[in-house]
């Protein structure tokens, strides 16, 4: 499938989705805000997969706003500037949430919410040469709308250095920020990336979304209403199909039906 800015192909139970503004460095614009965040929510439903790998076309990953947008929201009034940052931070969020595992295949340059893009994802892979920042204060401007995927994954102090500073950064940090989890040579990522996707293949994909949901519920829960939320969510699983044939699969030195 193909649009004005993403791409979408599916083959052996994994999404491709490739951001394909190559000429304007893969950079966010309203249309392709609105694109993302309606790909993602399809992709969520979808039972058929297993996993999301996401991708920039071209030299780069993503580097952020797109400069026309960025000039048409000089003549916005406040109130559509709202708007403007909601439907933004609902696409972040509806990858964030995503059941499905997404994993982040960066190269180039993940700058301003381009950066917010790999912190939303479960795992992100990136070539060694990767230049990332959360460039926004340069402009005058702040890193609002990513604040909270980002600051979730890297940690208030790490944000405070890099939000304020605005400095770009190499992708050794950003692995040691925890921002990425791993680095290869650029002509290694597929590997990494295909290595990542099958290892996730081995994995109950009903235990998978559910993981997800659970870590995102104990994060935004006191200790009591963790206690509670990952009881149930320990014996919702295991009285489920797939929690029953993994523990036999288990039992019975086998693999369980969902690796056939």
């Amino acid at each position: 499938m193909s649009n004005s800015g993403l791409e979408l192909s599916v083959a052996g139970a994994i999404a491709q989705v490739r951001l394909a503004r190559p000429d304007v460095r893969n950079a966010f614009n309203a249309e392709l805000i609105a694109e993302l965040r309606a790909a993602f929510e399809r992709l969520g439903a979808d039972d058929s997969l297993r996993a999301v790998v996401i991708s920039g076309d071209g030299k780069t990953f993503c580097g952020g706003a797109d400069i026309n947008w960025m000039r048409a929201s000089l003549e916005l009034s406040h109130e559509d500037n709202v708007a403007d940052a909601k439907r933004m931070s609902d696409m972040f969020r509806a990858i964030d949430r995503c059941p499905k595992p997404v994993i982040a295949r960066v190269h180039g340059a993940a700058l301003g919410g381009g950066a917010g893009l790999v912190a939303v994802c479960d795992v992100a892979v990136a070539a060694d040469d990767t230049l990332f920042g959360f460039t926004e204060t340069k402009l005058g401007i702040l890193p609002a709308v990513i604040s909270p995927f980002v600051i979730a994954k890297i940690g208030v102090s790490h944000a405070r250095a890099l939000f304020l500073t605005g400095e770009r950064f190499a992708a050794d940090r950003a692995a040691a920020i925890g921002l990425v989890h791993e680095v290869v040579r650029l002509e290694d990522l597929d590997t990494a990336v295909d290595r990542i996707t099958e290892e996730l293949k081995t994995a109950g994909p009903g235990a998978i979304a559910l993981a997800k949901k659970t870590i995102a519920d104990v994060v935004a829960a006191t200790y009591e209403q963790t206690r509670d939320i990952t009881s149930q969510a320990i014996a919702q699983q295991r009285t489920t199909e797939e929690g029953q044939e993994g523990l036999r699969a288990f039992l019975e030195r086998r693999k369980p039906n969902w690796t056939a």
